[in-house]
């Protein structure tokens, strides 16, 4: 009988998978959360808009990494998305708690993430792992929304009356594209299932 050696066991496999280089730099975005948090809470948006570069930087470098260093993973699949989710929605909560944003418009934005998290946990839980790959929808979404995020602490830093514009035109493009993709995804999900 063959010895199988520690590398073959399924649990190493899965740790290998899971601290793969393009993780832990999504692991380190989720360790940013608490930071950007505590940096609006105390108004001190300089560090708040910091953070956010930084995550900015990083999301953009796992994805790279996960292409050149063929290390894209089921875990990343899931664990990218729902990390730029928590930042936004942690963003958008507090901003809104701080005045900085109008509270329709973070409850459509936490909304909508509650039941991308709620419908891709069940998923999981009842199907396994099924992939969903990021529609032109969603990525506008996201990239609104971190516009909208970025707009929002360089106004708290500095008074520019092109950036309030901006900022008022980017809400009614956050409300419009979260809301429609939100049920462009409930639609997918729904025709993905039957199927």
């Amino acid at each position: 009988m063959k010895n199988k050696s520690m590398s073959d066991a399924p649990g190493v496999s899965r740790l290998r998978e899971l601290l793969s280089v393009p993780n832990q730099l999504t692991f380190l975005r989720l360790a940013f959360l608490p930071f950007l948090i505590i940096s609006i809470r105390y108004q001190r948006y300089d560090w708040a808009l910091g953070i956010l570069l930084a995550a900015g930087l990083t999301d953009g470098l796992d994805g790279l990494l996960a292409r050149f260093l063929h290390q894209k993973t089921a875990v990343g699949a899931y664990l990218d998305p729902i990390a730029d989710k928590l930042l936004l929605s942690s963003s958008f909560f507090m901003l809104a708690l701080e005045g900085k944003i109008r509270w329709w418009l973070a409850i459509i934005v936490l909304g909508r993430d509650v039941l991308m998290l709620t419908a891709a946990a069940v998923i999981l839980l009842a199907v396994g792992y099924i992939s969903f790959p990021p529609s032109l929808w969603g990525k506008l979404t996201t990239g609104f929304q971190i516009l909208m995020v970025f707009l929002v602490i360089v106004l708290a830093l500095v008074e520019n009356p092109f950036l309030h514009l901006a900022r008022d035109a980017c809400t009614g493009l956050v409300a419009f594209f979260t809301t429609f993709s939100g049920l462009h995804y409930s639609i997918t999900i729904a025709r993905r299932l039957g199927q």
